[in-house]
């Protein structure tokens, strides 16, 4: 029905920059909150970032003043700029979308995980 893609992870020494990108597609009507998450190994998945369909936005503590969520709601696509790495950003990062979508007959809000990115902060 829907799928989000990211993209954007890898491998960066810390105090570089990352920017991951999460698109959407399928039968969506509308895109609501859209937000970034990670999972570090053998840790709970955690928050990082969330905006609303108008943009107001939701940081975690450890990530404020360094991570910025954008959307761009023409593309259906959600971007994690990351600047000023650090190793304990090492983590799984997964894209979150909250999507009413569905048929002309068939309605439903639901919500969406990708598949997940590797970020990699060396020291």
């Amino acid at each position: 029905q829907v799928q989000l893609v990211e993209s954007g992870g890898g491998l960066v020494q810390a105090g570089g920059s990352l920017r991951l990108a999460c698109a959407a597609s399928g039968r969506i009507f509308v895109i609501h909150t859209m937000g970034w998450y990670r999972q570090a190994p053998g840790k709970q998945r955690e928050l990082v970032a969330t905006i609303t369909r108008t943009s107001s936005t939701n940081y975690a503590d450890s990530v404020k003043g360094r991570f910025t969520i954008s959307r761009d709601n023409a593309k259906n696509t959600v971007y994690l700029q990351m600047n000023s790495l650090k190793p304990e950003d090492t983590a799984v990062y997964y894209c979150n979308a909250e999507v009413t979508g569905g048929t002309s007959w068939s309605v439903s809000l639901n919500s969406y995980w990708g598949q997940g990115t590797q970020v990699t902060v060396f020291s």
